[in-house]
Protein backbone atom coordinates (compact mmCIF):
# COMPACT_ATOMS: atom_id res chain seq x y z
CA UNK A 1 0.00 0.00 0.00
CA UNK A 2 2.90 2.50 1.06
CA UNK A 3 4.63 1.74 -2.66
CA UNK A 4 1.43 2.20 -4.48
CA UNK A 5 1.05 5.50 -2.20
CA UNK A 6 4.64 6.71 -3.35
CA UNK A 7 3.82 6.13 -7.06
CA UNK A 8 0.49 8.05 -6.59
CA UNK A 9 2.76 11.10 -5.56
CA UNK A 10 5.17 10.41 -8.13
CA UNK A 11 2.65 10.62 -10.78
CA UNK A 12 0.77 13.87 -9.53
CA UNK A 13 4.42 15.40 -9.17
CA UNK A 14 5.00 14.26 -12.66
CA UNK A 15 1.88 15.73 -13.90
CA UNK A 16 1.81 19.25 -11.72
CA UNK A 17 5.38 19.74 -13.38
CA UNK A 18 4.63 19.43 -16.52
CA UNK A 19 1.31 21.39 -16.19
CA UNK A 20 4.00 24.08 -14.71
CA UNK A 21 5.86 23.60 -17.75
CA UNK A 22 2.87 24.00 -20.64
CA UNK A 23 1.56 27.20 -18.69
CA UNK A 24 5.35 28.97 -18.83
CA UNK A 25 5.64 28.10 -21.98
CA UNK A 26 1.68 29.22 -23.02
CA UNK A 27 2.82 32.05 -20.87
CA UNK A 28 5.92 33.15 -22.85
CA UNK A 29 5.09 32.32 -26.11
CA UNK A 30 5.28 35.14 -28.89
CA UNK A 31 2.90 36.25 -31.49
CA UNK A 32 5.02 36.26 -34.67
CA UNK A 33 5.93 39.94 -35.03
CA UNK A 34 4.18 41.54 -38.29
CA UNK A 35 6.56 42.49 -41.35
CA UNK A 36 6.54 44.55 -44.25
CA UNK A 37 9.45 44.55 -46.25
CA UNK A 38 10.17 47.52 -47.91
CA UNK A 39 13.17 46.96 -50.74
CA UNK A 40 15.23 48.20 -53.57
CA UNK A 41 15.53 44.84 -54.92
CA UNK A 42 17.64 44.53 -57.21
CA UNK A 43 20.51 46.81 -56.58
CA UNK A 44 22.72 44.66 -54.29
CA UNK A 45 22.86 41.04 -53.68
CA UNK A 46 21.62 41.73 -49.72
CA UNK A 47 18.06 42.23 -50.56
CA UNK A 48 17.70 38.62 -51.49
CA UNK A 49 19.59 36.81 -48.79
CA UNK A 50 16.88 39.58 -46.61
CA UNK A 51 13.93 37.96 -48.65
CA UNK A 52 14.96 34.75 -48.11
CA UNK A 53 15.42 35.43 -44.55
CA UNK A 54 11.59 36.71 -44.34
CA UNK A 55 10.22 33.46 -45.84
CA UNK A 56 12.51 30.91 -43.73
CA UNK A 57 11.55 33.52 -40.80
CA UNK A 58 7.72 32.89 -41.40
CA UNK A 59 8.06 29.18 -41.81
CA UNK A 60 9.75 29.73 -38.25
CA UNK A 61 6.53 31.03 -37.05
CA UNK A 62 8.60 34.09 -35.98
CA UNK A 63 7.10 36.80 -38.68
CA UNK A 64 4.00 37.26 -40.17
CA UNK A 65 5.08 38.05 -43.51
CA UNK A 66 2.43 41.03 -44.48
CA UNK A 67 3.80 42.74 -47.80
CA UNK A 68 6.81 43.64 -50.46
CA UNK A 69 6.80 46.93 -51.31
CA UNK A 70 9.75 48.04 -54.04
CA UNK A 71 11.19 51.27 -54.30
CA UNK A 72 13.15 50.31 -57.54
CA UNK A 73 11.09 51.48 -60.59
CA UNK A 74 11.96 48.86 -62.31
CA UNK A 75 9.52 45.80 -64.60
CA UNK A 76 11.40 43.07 -63.20
CA UNK A 77 11.45 43.98 -59.52
CA UNK A 78 7.97 43.01 -58.91
CA UNK A 79 8.14 39.35 -60.80
CA UNK A 80 11.52 38.47 -58.96
CA UNK A 81 10.23 38.86 -55.58
CA UNK A 82 7.05 37.03 -56.40
CA UNK A 83 9.61 34.59 -58.40
CA UNK A 84 11.47 33.96 -54.98
CA UNK A 85 9.07 33.38 -52.87
CA UNK A 86 7.35 31.21 -54.80
CA UNK A 87 10.46 29.17 -54.47
CA UNK A 88 9.24 28.99 -50.66
CA UNK A 89 6.25 28.13 -51.27
CA UNK A 90 5.12 31.39 -50.19
CA UNK A 91 3.48 32.73 -53.53
CA UNK A 92 0.71 35.00 -51.86
CA UNK A 93 2.61 37.67 -50.24
CA UNK A 94 1.45 40.93 -51.50
CA UNK A 95 3.69 43.06 -53.53
CA UNK A 96 3.61 46.52 -54.29
CA UNK A 97 5.57 48.44 -57.45
CA UNK A 98 6.78 51.95 -57.22
CA UNK A 99 5.17 54.39 -59.87
CA UNK A 100 7.05 56.56 -61.90
CA UNK A 101 9.80 57.52 -58.91
CA UNK A 102 12.57 58.11 -61.63
CA UNK A 103 14.73 56.41 -58.84
CA UNK A 104 16.46 53.30 -60.11
CA UNK A 105 15.46 52.07 -63.43
CA UNK A 106 17.82 49.82 -64.75
CA UNK A 107 17.82 46.14 -64.37
CA UNK A 108 20.73 45.24 -62.40
CA UNK A 109 22.62 41.69 -62.48
CA UNK A 110 20.26 39.73 -61.32
CA UNK A 111 16.68 40.51 -61.89
CA UNK A 112 15.88 39.85 -65.66
CA UNK A 113 19.00 37.49 -65.93
CA UNK A 114 17.42 35.38 -63.26
CA UNK A 115 13.79 34.83 -64.45
CA UNK A 116 14.73 34.18 -67.56
CA UNK A 117 18.05 32.10 -67.23
CA UNK A 118 17.74 28.62 -68.77
CA UNK A 119 20.09 25.13 -68.41
CA UNK A 120 21.97 23.46 -69.91
CA UNK A 121 18.86 21.84 -71.62
CA UNK A 122 17.42 24.96 -72.83
CA UNK A 123 14.73 25.12 -70.19
CA UNK A 124 14.12 27.81 -67.25
CA UNK A 125 16.18 27.10 -64.17
CA UNK A 126 13.12 28.37 -61.96
CA UNK A 127 10.31 26.67 -64.20
CA UNK A 128 7.80 27.68 -61.56
CA UNK A 129 7.57 31.20 -62.25
CA UNK A 130 7.32 31.83 -66.12
CA UNK A 131 7.72 35.29 -66.91
CA UNK A 132 6.82 35.12 -70.33
CA UNK A 133 3.07 34.25 -68.87
CA UNK A 134 2.95 36.62 -65.58
CA UNK A 135 -0.34 38.19 -65.69
CA UNK A 136 0.19 39.31 -61.98
CA UNK A 137 -1.29 42.83 -61.57
CA UNK A 138 0.87 44.17 -59.17
CA UNK A 139 -0.22 47.06 -57.01
CA UNK A 140 0.79 50.81 -56.35
CA UNK A 141 3.21 50.93 -53.44
CA UNK A 142 1.79 53.44 -51.49
CA UNK A 143 -1.46 51.81 -51.81
CA UNK A 144 -0.36 48.34 -50.85
CA UNK A 145 1.54 50.52 -47.88
CA UNK A 146 -2.31 52.21 -46.86
CA UNK A 147 -4.38 48.50 -47.15
CA UNK A 148 -1.62 46.23 -45.14
CA UNK A 149 -1.55 48.84 -42.40
CA UNK A 150 -5.34 49.61 -42.53
CA UNK A 151 -5.78 46.03 -42.13
CA UNK A 152 -3.68 45.09 -38.81
CA UNK A 153 -4.16 45.93 -35.24
CA UNK A 154 -3.10 49.01 -33.85
CA UNK A 155 0.65 49.39 -33.24
CA UNK A 156 1.34 45.75 -34.56
CA UNK A 157 3.48 46.49 -37.20
CA UNK A 158 7.01 46.20 -37.86
CA UNK A 159 8.08 48.34 -41.49
CA UNK A 160 12.10 47.10 -42.72
CA UNK A 161 13.34 49.83 -44.83
CA UNK A 162 16.17 48.69 -46.83
CA UNK A 163 16.19 50.90 -50.42
CA UNK A 164 15.34 54.56 -50.40
CA UNK A 165 12.77 56.17 -48.80
CA UNK A 166 10.48 57.10 -51.25
CA UNK A 167 7.48 55.01 -50.67
CA UNK A 168 7.57 55.72 -46.88
CA UNK A 169 7.96 59.39 -48.18
CA UNK A 170 4.55 59.22 -50.45
CA UNK A 171 2.47 57.06 -47.43
CA UNK A 172 3.26 60.01 -45.42
CA UNK A 173 1.86 62.18 -48.00
CA UNK A 174 -1.04 59.95 -48.80
CA UNK A 175 -4.56 61.62 -48.41
CA UNK A 176 -7.76 59.37 -46.60
CA UNK A 177 -8.88 56.77 -49.37
CA UNK A 178 -10.50 53.65 -49.24
CA UNK A 179 -8.98 51.99 -47.11
CA UNK A 180 -8.58 54.11 -44.55
CA UNK A 181 -10.17 57.64 -43.32
CA UNK A 182 -6.97 58.69 -41.63
CA UNK A 183 -3.90 60.52 -43.58
CA UNK A 184 -1.00 58.57 -44.26
CA UNK A 185 0.73 60.03 -40.77
CA UNK A 186 -1.93 59.01 -38.71
CA UNK A 187 -2.02 55.65 -40.25
CA UNK A 188 1.65 54.78 -39.38
CA UNK A 189 1.66 56.33 -36.46
CA UNK A 190 -1.70 54.06 -35.23
CA UNK A 191 -0.57 50.78 -37.07
CA UNK A 192 3.31 51.05 -36.94
CA UNK A 193 4.89 49.68 -33.88
CA UNK A 194 8.63 51.30 -35.39
CA UNK A 195 10.26 50.98 -38.15
CA UNK A 196 13.60 49.74 -38.68
CA UNK A 197 15.97 50.85 -41.59
CA UNK A 198 19.08 50.82 -43.28
CA UNK A 199 20.07 54.02 -44.09
CA UNK A 200 23.07 56.56 -43.13
CA UNK A 201 26.27 56.06 -41.64
CA UNK A 202 26.48 57.16 -38.20
CA UNK A 203 30.59 56.47 -37.44
CA UNK A 204 32.12 58.14 -40.22
CA UNK A 205 31.45 61.48 -42.68
CA UNK A 206 30.55 59.23 -45.58
CA UNK A 207 27.32 59.28 -47.96
CA UNK A 208 25.22 55.75 -48.16
CA UNK A 209 23.83 54.60 -51.16
CA UNK A 210 19.91 54.92 -49.85
CA UNK A 211 19.83 58.02 -48.86
CA UNK A 212 21.69 59.31 -51.42
CA UNK A 213 19.55 58.35 -54.09
CA UNK A 214 16.33 60.17 -52.85
CA UNK A 215 17.40 62.62 -50.34
CA UNK A 216 14.39 64.56 -50.45
CA UNK A 217 12.51 61.16 -49.68
CA UNK A 218 15.28 60.28 -46.98
CA UNK A 219 14.62 63.96 -45.24
CA UNK A 220 11.42 63.33 -44.88
CA UNK A 221 11.34 60.02 -43.51
CA UNK A 222 13.61 60.88 -40.75
CA UNK A 223 12.10 64.03 -39.64
CA UNK A 224 8.60 63.38 -39.75
CA UNK A 225 8.33 59.76 -38.78
CA UNK A 226 5.67 59.29 -36.75
CA UNK A 227 7.10 56.45 -34.31
CA UNK A 228 10.24 54.89 -33.46
CA UNK A 229 13.16 54.49 -35.79
CA UNK A 230 15.67 52.32 -35.68
CA UNK A 231 18.59 52.84 -38.24
CA UNK A 232 21.26 50.45 -38.83
CA UNK A 233 24.15 52.12 -40.41
CA UNK A 234 26.74 51.96 -43.42
CA UNK A 235 29.36 50.60 -40.95
CA UNK A 236 27.04 48.06 -39.38
CA UNK A 237 26.47 45.75 -42.59
CA UNK A 238 29.99 46.41 -43.84
CA UNK A 239 31.70 43.89 -40.84
CA UNK A 240 29.63 41.18 -41.06
CA UNK A 241 30.44 39.52 -44.09
CA UNK A 242 28.66 36.16 -45.97
CA UNK A 243 31.49 34.20 -46.79
CA UNK A 244 31.90 32.52 -50.02
CA UNK A 245 32.11 28.97 -48.70
CA UNK A 246 28.59 29.37 -47.87
CA UNK A 247 27.41 29.96 -51.18
CA UNK A 248 29.23 26.80 -52.69
CA UNK A 249 28.10 24.38 -49.79
CA UNK A 250 24.57 25.77 -47.56
CA UNK A 251 21.86 25.95 -50.59
CA UNK A 252 22.97 22.34 -53.01
CA UNK A 253 19.74 20.93 -51.71
CA UNK A 254 18.13 21.91 -55.16
CA UNK A 255 19.97 21.96 -58.74
CA UNK A 256 19.16 25.74 -58.92
CA UNK A 257 18.39 27.88 -55.85
CA UNK A 258 17.51 31.51 -56.53
CA UNK A 259 19.62 32.95 -53.98
CA UNK A 260 23.01 31.20 -54.71
CA UNK A 261 21.99 32.22 -59.28
CA UNK A 262 21.96 35.96 -58.26
CA UNK A 263 24.90 35.79 -56.03
CA UNK A 264 26.82 34.04 -58.43
CA UNK A 265 25.21 36.37 -61.69
CA UNK A 266 26.25 40.16 -59.30
CA UNK A 267 29.36 38.60 -57.90
CA UNK A 268 30.84 37.24 -60.76
CA UNK A 269 31.76 34.17 -58.58
CA UNK A 270 30.82 32.16 -55.65
CA UNK A 271 34.22 32.28 -54.19
CA UNK A 272 33.19 35.92 -52.75
CA UNK A 273 32.37 37.91 -49.30
CA UNK A 274 29.15 39.86 -49.04
CA UNK A 275 28.45 42.56 -46.74
CA UNK A 276 24.95 42.23 -44.99
CA UNK A 277 23.44 45.47 -45.04
CA UNK A 278 19.82 44.66 -45.58
CA UNK A 279 19.89 41.27 -43.48
CA UNK A 280 20.67 43.60 -40.20
CA UNK A 281 17.17 45.05 -40.26
CA UNK A 282 15.31 41.57 -40.92
CA UNK A 283 17.00 40.01 -37.81
CA UNK A 284 16.40 42.84 -35.84
CA UNK A 285 12.91 43.17 -36.53
CA UNK A 286 12.04 39.44 -35.88
CA UNK A 287 14.60 38.88 -32.58
CA UNK A 288 14.92 42.47 -31.49
CA UNK A 289 15.16 41.43 -28.08
CA UNK A 290 17.71 38.51 -28.20
CA UNK A 291 20.69 40.84 -28.01
CA UNK A 292 22.41 40.62 -31.48
CA UNK A 293 22.84 44.46 -31.54
CA UNK A 294 23.47 47.31 -29.39
CA UNK A 295 22.11 50.66 -29.95
CA UNK A 296 22.91 53.67 -28.92
CA UNK A 297 20.87 56.27 -27.27
CA UNK A 298 17.95 58.78 -28.40
CA UNK A 299 18.21 61.11 -30.80
CA UNK A 300 17.44 62.20 -33.78
CA UNK A 301 18.55 61.39 -37.60
CA UNK A 302 19.56 64.53 -39.79
CA UNK A 303 19.90 64.24 -43.28
CA UNK A 304 21.34 67.41 -45.00
CA UNK A 305 20.89 68.66 -48.46
CA UNK A 306 23.76 66.58 -50.02
CA UNK A 307 22.39 63.28 -48.00
CA UNK A 308 25.07 62.88 -45.47
CA UNK A 309 23.74 61.85 -41.96
CA UNK A 310 24.15 62.77 -38.89
CA UNK A 311 22.81 62.14 -35.55
CA UNK A 312 21.79 64.46 -32.67
CA UNK A 313 21.18 62.89 -28.71
CA UNK A 314 18.38 64.45 -27.31
CA UNK A 315 16.35 62.61 -24.16
CA UNK A 316 13.07 62.35 -26.14
CA UNK A 317 14.18 61.70 -29.52
CA UNK A 318 12.42 58.66 -31.45
CA UNK A 319 15.72 57.16 -33.04
CA UNK A 320 18.32 55.23 -32.08
CA UNK A 321 21.26 53.58 -34.37
CA UNK A 322 22.78 49.79 -33.97
CA UNK A 323 26.35 48.97 -32.77
CA UNK A 324 27.88 45.93 -32.68
CA UNK A 325 30.82 44.11 -31.11
CA UNK A 326 33.03 41.40 -32.33
CA UNK A 327 31.26 39.16 -30.22
CA UNK A 328 28.30 40.23 -31.56
CA UNK A 329 29.30 39.61 -35.25
CA UNK A 330 30.07 35.92 -34.85
CA UNK A 331 26.10 35.40 -33.36
CA UNK A 332 25.14 37.76 -35.94
CA UNK A 333 26.67 35.50 -38.65
CA UNK A 334 26.02 32.17 -37.97
CA UNK A 335 22.59 33.66 -37.78
CA UNK A 336 22.57 34.51 -41.05
CA UNK A 337 23.74 31.82 -42.30
CA UNK A 338 21.20 29.03 -40.95
CA UNK A 339 18.15 31.73 -42.12
CA UNK A 340 19.36 32.54 -45.49
CA UNK A 341 20.02 28.48 -46.37
CA UNK A 342 17.83 26.68 -44.63
CA UNK A 343 15.22 24.23 -46.32
CA UNK A 344 12.34 23.89 -43.38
Amino acid sequence: MQKNWFYLGLLLGTFAFFSVVANVSQTHAKEPVKVIYDTDMGNDIDDVFALAMLNNLEKRGEIDFLAITLTKDNKYAAPYCQMVDAFYDNPNVPIGAVKDSGVETFDGKFLRQSLEGKDEDGNLMFPFFDLANDKTEYYEATALLRKTLAEQEDGSVVIAQVGFSTNLARLLDSPADEYSPLNGRELAAKKVKYLVAMAGNYVEHQLEYNVVKDVPSAQKVFSEWPTPIYASGFEVGREILMDGAMMNNDYEYVKYHPVKEAFRLYRDSLDSKQCTWDLTTILFAARQDRGYFDLSESGEIIVDKDGFTTFEPKADGKAKYFKVSREQIVRIQEAFSWLCSEKL
